[in-house]
């Protein structure tokens, strides 16, 4: 029986043959906020409101208000009582939900323009705070299960790499030079011999490597799966479905590689990360303060 006329593993539901669905999820994500943005320039340019009228004012109050409860987050981590209110991934989503809505009320309040010296600080402050999320929130997805799973560890997910290598090899029996290249990407992947600037290089470019490795095995798999089914007379239909199982162990595999390869360094990231992330949500919640009390005065 062909390896591949199995169904498919249980390993393609793993973190790895997810991480194509995410990156989707980020794509769309991207395409959503440059819409947005584009809106917000075409009104800009038009001049439709100004901040200073009711619309602009009160676009600009209820923004900063939403960005001024972002930190009740950090406070329902920390203070006893309100732990017990809602669960946390609840709070999370919220939180990165506001974190992205309040930035767009604030930048459509400003008519995407600096203005005077206390509100271009705000403004800049907002950015970076929500430029800072999403890079925080990117690099999270990378080191947990899930979208608001448990935290990962590299033990774990080496482990369960190595278990997946093993399968996805043997069920590659018949693509010889497939499973060796497969052989030499894990090799890559897991050495840790590597200087300092040749593990930054695998971080930057296993990404890239995966993508043309994958492409590559596919076009050999088609042949070699094309042929035998010629030769088996096989329908399109079973040809399809296989071509469908190879391509998520090879997907899986491969992804799995890029994320041991790459977890430490994330790891590493996501603890510089959350040192100048809390600065930055003090130094917005003092300039908001500051240009909310500036523009009631003068």
């Amino acid at each position: 029986m062909n390896p591949l006329s199995t169904p498919v593993p249980p390993m393609s539901r793993t973190p790895g043959i997810l991480a194509q669905a995410k990156q989707h999820a980020w794509m769309l994500f991207f395409v959503f906020m440059f819409s947005i943005l584009s809106f917000g320039l075409y009104v800009a340019r038009h001049q439709y409101y100004t901040s200073g009228d009711d619309f602009g004012y009160y676009l600009g109050l209820v923004g900063a208000l939403l960005m001024l409860s972002l930190l009740l987050f950090p406070l329902r981590k920390r203070i006893r009582f309100m732990q017990k209110l809602g669960k946390l991934p609840n709070w999370f989503r919220v939180h990165m939900m506001i974190g992205i809505l309040g930035p767009l009320m604030i930048l459509f309040h400003s008519n995407f323009h600096f203005g005077s010296i206390n509100a271009g600080v705000a403004l800049i402050s907002m950015l970076l705070v929500a430029i800072s999320g999403v890079l925080g929130r990117f690099v999270y997805t990378k080191i947990h299960h899930g979208l608001y799973g448990r935290s990962a560890n590299l033990k774990e997910i080496r482990a369960h790499f190595i278990a997946q290598a093993e399968d996805v090899k043997t069920k590659f029996h018949f693509a010889p030079h497939v499973e060796e290249s497969l052989r030499n990407f894990e090799t890559y992947a897991l050495d840790n011999s590597f200087s300092i600037s040749r593990k930054t290089w695998r971080f930057v470019s296993i990404g890239f490597k995966a993508d043309r490795l994958h492409r590559k095995s596919m076009r050999e798999i088609k042949r070699l799966l094309e042929q035998r089914a010629h030769e088996r007379h096989w329908d399109e239909a079973k040809l399809t479905y296989r071509l469908a199982v190879a391509n998520k162990m090879a997907l899986a595999y491969l992804n799995e590689a890029q994320a041991v390869a790459q977890f430490a360094t994330y790891e590493r990231i996501f603890a510089l990360w959350h040192v100048l992330h809390i600065p930055l949500v003090y130094m917005l919640v003092l300039s908001t303060v500051f240009h909310i009390v500036a523009v009631h005065m003068y």
